[in-house]
């Protein structure tokens, strides 16, 4: 007997997922959601969490001229 893949909640939509080979968009229900949560990452909407104070002074400089760079 073959094990049912398990159904996951879609990170973008909530919705039901299959978490299997089959869905090439897992953990996501479709593409339309993976791509919605890749535009979430790329227009910083979502961050990685950290404190500034990790980073060493001269990442903070790099960090501040990318960013007058960037606008």
């Amino acid at each position: 007997m073959q094990n049912k893949p398990p159904i996951v909640r879609c990170p973008a939509c909530g919705g039901e997922s299959l978490f299997a080979p089959s869905n090439e968009w897992r953990p996501f229900c479709s593409q339309r959601c993976k791509q919605v949560d890749f535009g979430a990452w790329a227009s910083e909407e979502f961050r990685v969490a950290g404190k500034l104070e990790d980073l060493d002074p001269s990442e903070l400089s790099d960090l501040s001229d990318q960013s007058a760079t960037r606008h």
